[in-house]
C-alpha cells in the first residue's frame, strides 16, 4: 500500500510570521496536533506542534539575558511568547514522505527519526500528511504501527513528536 492511499489531505499550513497565538487557535479549531509551516510556494520549511507550543513557547523564561529564569526568578516579561510567530517556534530539518512512497517504508521513517506525523511531498509541495494512526487504522498495519511506536518511544523524544 502506498503513502497517497493512507494520508490525509487538505492540511492547512501556516506562514512563518503567523503569530504563536493564532497557530494555537487553528490547532484547536482543526483538533490537530501538528500545522506545517510553507513560504507561498507551498514548500514546508516547519512544523510547529502543539509540545512546540508549550516548551519553545508559554514555558520560555524571559528577563534574564540567557533567556531561563534563576530558581525561584519570575521572568520579568510575561507578554514575550505572544510575540513569538511560527518561525520562532518551529521545528525545521523535516523528514516528508511522498504520496507514491510504500506505506511500509513510511513506518520506517516514522521509527527511525522518532516521529508521529509525516507531511507528505510531491514536488516539494505540501500535498498532505501521513500520522501514525492512519496506519494503525489499517489492520494490516498494526504490527508496523506498533513497533514503529516502539521505536519512538525508546530513545529520547523528537522535537516533532
Amino acid at each position: 500500500m502506498l503513502v497517497k492511499d493512507l494520508m490525509t489531505t487538505g492540511i492547512s499550513c501556516v506562514k512563518e510570521d503567523t503569530s504563536f497565538l493564532q497557530i494555537a487557535k487553528q490547532m484547536k479549531q482543526e483538533d490537530v496536533g501538528l500545522i506545517p509551516v510553507c513560504n507561498d510556494k507551498g514548500e514546508v520549511k516547519g512544523v510547529v506542534t502543539d509540545r512546540d507550543l508549550v516548551l519553545r513557547a508559554l514555558a520560555r523564561d524571559t528577563g534574564s539575558p540567557t533567556g531561563k529564569a534563576s530558581p525561584g526568578e519570575v521572568p520579568q516579561d510575561r507578554t514575550a511568547a505572544s510575540q513569538l510567530t511560527a518561525k520562532d517556534v518551529m521545528s525545521t530539518n523535516i523528514v516528508c514522505a511522498s504520496p507514491d512512497m510504500n506505506t511500509h517504508h513510511a513506518a520506517l521513517l516514522l521509527a527511525k527519526y522518532q516521529v508521529r506525523r509525516l507531511p507528505v511531498t510531491q514536488n516539494n509541495k505540501l500535498v498532505g500528511m501521513l500520522s501514525m494512526a492512519d496506519i494503525a487504522r489499517k489492520t494490516v498495519f498494526i504490527d508496523e504501527a506498533g513497533d514503529a511506536l516502539s521505536a519512538i518511544c525508546a530513545a529520547a523524544p523528537a522535537s516533532y513528536l
